[in-house]
């Protein structure tokens, strides 16, 4: 209240028409007080007139502007009423409780209302409220920066990826106000003003010298951080001064940074670099990443808490482990929510790697020579060569996409999926059987390992580079060469591979449907006759536990699968009448839970009132039945009779 300096009313307001351009007294000063007309104001908000503070409030500073009104600043930069008389030297909160009691004193106290909740800053840091102030403070006339910088993207010098993304970038600069760039801190870049004995004020540019003599002072504020950073590109490599640096390395092939500071600072690089480098832009991509959230997608911060210090998990599982987690979720403009189960899952992935080339270390594999040609290949071998090459394809392709989510989830699912569960495995029944087969493998699972470990290094890096080094006997992963597709592709052995995985597959379920433990050996007749996998033989037996029909072989159960047929004798391995009848207990709950989701989706009475989401999980409820119906009824089909 001391600081106003008007009153202001709706321009459409009736009630008050008749005092507009009048001035009232303001009660507790000596001062009198315009009321001015401003559609700002809200008519059905309290009385529908507003006391105007322009030194104190931002919206009442616009009103003042628009109405020619003095701003006068009440307090200092401690909250300290600086305005003479009975309020001066009080803190914030004791003038207003004083003030309060004067007003009361005076009998101006109409009514005291309940209290209501309204919106007041308050500091993410010390939680004190913040206090707006009119201040003098140096600014930055942005309209011709930020138009150059939205349209060196506009014209395509700079591209935006994803895509989307541009349209917030525009939102920035089509309607950015002027810049403050002073700030009350204790650190940074001292702002280069100097203040001369007699109201002098000069900037200091780096060619000047700066004032000395009596009475002369620097400012005592520092820069904005995002002014100090905005700089980046290019002072750091010795401008003013055209270095070699900056001739070599200005300007930035891509900057990657995260979607929250496109405005802060990409959009102010972007205008700095324009403006000191010949309107040369300080990159030519811009990848914008999302935020790390935890993993309900709440913002982490120390106010919540729910942020998670990266070490502790470093700690316990490993950099690789953290790296991989957030790699994995690196989708373009995309937020990554994170918890720590994902991190034990890219541990264990870490693990897979070691493990899986310590048993490629200990059967002498090996990256000497050139590959064998491929008519002296097993179609097992040409296959995981050919799927490597894909991989190396999907791989640089995303890369140039910045897709991260997508590159490491292709080096996974190929890493574990078919290099270590299939090709590693695979293998072990090739050196087993020794000879050229063997010694071919070998100089391939090398092959295979150094490939994969370089592709994985970027987002794996500790564990590639101990496990390459080893592997090659050379000096770093960090120096060889980015793996390159060499165009070999085998579709034959892929569809070949393709089948030995689906009998492999549909065995191992069969097994796992009836009880079967994975290691348990069960005698099996195979005809894989009319098919490419009579060669494989041995190695479908040794993934399946299967052991050689004996004299007194029964087929029991007779599997036809991709055009072969697996005949398994589980006489002695399960007791098949429990088994039938858990099975049939098993079949009854589905039937019953089918029966019972049916009848209420037949009733409209039901579906009239029944939310959505609850009629979804109904529908849910029926699928897994019918799923589990058909499921058992192909056990029990599959199982001998008792």
């Amino acid at each position: 209240m001391l600081g106003d300096t008007a009153v202001a009313v709706h321009p459409d307001d009736a009630r008050y028409a008749h005092l507009v351009g009048k001035r009232i007294k303001l009660p507790l000063t000596d001062r009198t007080i315009p009321v001015v007309a401003d559609a700002h104001v809200d008519p059905e908000f309290g009385t529908g007139a507003v006391k105007v503070t322009p030194a104190h409030d931002p919206n009442d500073f616009a009103i003042g502007r628009r109405h020619g009104l003095e701003s006068l600043t009440i307090m200092d930069e401690r909250a300290v009423i600086t305005v003479p008389g009975p309020f001066q030297g009080l803190d914030r909160f004791e003038a207003r409780s004083a003030i309060v009691e004067a007003l009361r004193e005076q009998g101006r106290i109409v009514a005291e209302k309940r209290p209501y909740v309204h919106s007041v800053g308050h500091c993410s840091r010390c939680r004190t409220t913040i206090e707006p102030r009119l201040s003098l403070q140096w600014w930055v006339k942005v309209e011709p920066l930020a138009k150059a910088a939205g349209d060196a993207v506009r014209d395509g010098r700079v591209a935006i990826h994803p895509e989307e993304m541009s349209k917030r970038y525009f939102d920035w600069v089509d309607n950015m106000h002027d810049w403050t760039i002073s700030r009350q801190l204790w650190w940074g870049h001292r702002i280069p003003v100097w203040y001369g004995p007699d109201g002098e004020t000069v900037c200091v540019g780096p060619d000047d010298e700066v004032p000395t003599g009596e009475g002369w002072t620097q400012d005592p504020d520092v820069l904005d951080t995002w002014f100090s950073s905005a700089l980046w590109p290019f002072s750091t490599l010795g401008w003013p001064e055209r270095t070699p640096s900056l001739e070599k390395f200005y300007p930035t092939d891509v900057l990657l940074t995260g979607h929250d500071i496109i405005f802060f600072w990409v959009a102010r690089m972007m205008m700095f670099g324009l403006y000191a480098m010949d309107d040369v832009p300080p990159f030519h991509t811009i990848a914008l990443t999302g935020l790390v959230r935890d993993e309900h997608g709440k913002k982490m911060s120390k106010s919540n808490p729910n942020a998670v210090d990266p070490l502790d998990w470093m700690d316990a599982y490993g950099a690789d482990a953290v790296r991989f987690t957030l790699a994995r979720g690196a989708n373009p403009g995309a937020d990554v929510p994170i918890g720590e189960d994902w991190v034990q899952a890219s541990r264990n992935f870490a693990n897979k790697i070691w493990n899986a080339t310590r048993f490629a270390l200990m059967n002498g594999a090996t990256v000497e020579g050139d590959l064998p040609p491929a008519e002296r290949l097993s179609a097992t071998d040409r296959w995981i060569l050919s799927r490597l090459n894909r991989t190396v394809a999907a791989v640089d392709a995303y890369y140039d996409d910045y897709q991260f989510a997508k590159l490491s989830d292709a080096l996974y699912h190929f890493a574990w999926d078919e290099v270590f569960d299939w090709y590693v495995e695979l293998s072990k029944t090739t050196f087993a059987a020794g000879g050229e087969g063997a010694a071919a493998s070998r100089r391939v699972l090398g092959e295979v390992l150094d490939v994969t470990l370089r592709l994985l290094h970027p987002v794996v890096p500790f564990v590639t580079d101990t496990l390459w080094t080893t592997l090659t006997g050379r000096e770093s992963v960090v120096v060889a060469e980015w793996p390159a597709d060499s165009g070999f592709r085998d579709e034959a052995a892929e569809r070949e591979i393709e089948h030995l995985q689906e009998v492999t597959t549909e065995v191992r379920r069969f097994r796992a449907d009836q009880g079967l433990q994975p290691g348990q050996r069960v005698p099996a007749r195979l005809d894989l006759s009319g098919t490419s996998l009579a060669a494989h033989e041995p190695a479908i037996r040794a993934l399946l536990r299967l052991q050689p029909e004996g004299e007194d072989f029964q087929a029991t159960a007779t599997l036809p699968i991709a055009g072969a047929t697996v005949a398994l004798d589980l006489s002695g391995t399960i007791d098949v009448a429990a088994e039938r009848k858990r099975l049939a207990k098993d079949l009854g709950a589905a039937e019953k839970e089918k029966a019972q989701a049916n009848g209420k989706l037949a009733n409209e009475a039901f579906l009239a009132k029944a939310p959505d989401q609850v009629v979804d999980k109904i529908r849910g409820r029926l699928a897994k039945a019918e799923a589990d119906i058909a499921r058992i009824t192909a056990q029990l089909a599959n199982l001998p009779e008792a």
